[in-house]
């Protein structure tokens, strides 16, 4: 039993490297948008957010179609077109709200994985009220977060496997799963954009480094 235990573990964990890897190549990149400022930045946010909720069921769907052990391989290639359609719609809600500039690494990663793994992504960025402090000046190991979330993915759809046994229900469940998922992302990333960013200045950093207590006041995620 110990040994079987063992090897589930160690494949829960070469699976969620895995999904590591394809998060830091898929999310984390920063694509680009075309999408302009716009002077009422929520509604066109809302609207980019459908389209792109839309196209997430349509194509998680198609791929999830593939029943049995097939089903299996497709789960990254699902994985990775749900996430370059969520980077590319984060992108261009960053646009319409005129902060393509405050789009980075770690800002990716949090809109993308907040609702999913709060406690993976709570280093990256920090909330006071209604201010959004972005971490990069402590240099957060963007790696060991992939690494975290890919994990907890992992084990979340060794639940949903059973559904890769029953083709056109686990494609319906797939689809209506990256509809929602989506608009949760759309949600998050409205939600910091709109608030004010903050990034701290290399200073701060070097007293981070010196001992310097942190804002006690941070509340992280929420």
């Amino acid at each position: 039993m110990e040994n079987k235990h063992f090897a589930q573990r160690r494949s829960g964990l070469r699976a969620g490297q895995r999904i590591a890897e394809a998060i830091l190549d898929y999310v984390g990149q920063t694509p680009a948008t075309t999408e302009p400022k716009n002077r009422k930045p929520e509604n066109r946010a809302r609207a980019i957010a459908r389209a792109a909720a839309r196209k997430a069921a349509v194509t998680v769907g198609s791929l999830s179609l593939p029943p049995g052990p097939l089903g299996w391989l497709t789960i990254l290639p699902e994985l990775r077109a749900l996430w370059q359609l969520q980077t590319q719609m984060v992108a261009d809600i960053a646009g319409c709200y005129g902060k393509t500039a405050d789009l980075n690494r770690e800002e990716m990663l949090y809109c993308v994985f907040r609702h999913t793994d709060p406690q993976a992504v709570r280093d990256l960025v920090g909330q006071i009220g209604k201010r959004f402090v972005v971490q990069r000046a402590a240099h957060p190991d963007t790696q060991s977060v992939a690494i975290k979330i890919g994990i907890h993915i992992s084990q979340r759809l060794i639940g949903r496997g059973i559904s890769r046994w029953i083709p056109v229900l686990g494609a319906l469940g797939a689809g209506a799963y990256a509809y929602y998922d989506t608009g949760q992302v759309a949600d998050t990333t409205i939600d910091f954009f709109t608030g004010v960013i903050d990034v701290p200045a290399e200073s701060e950093a070097t007293d981070d480094a010196a001992g310097t207590p942190p804002d006690q006041a941070f509340r992280q995620g929420r």
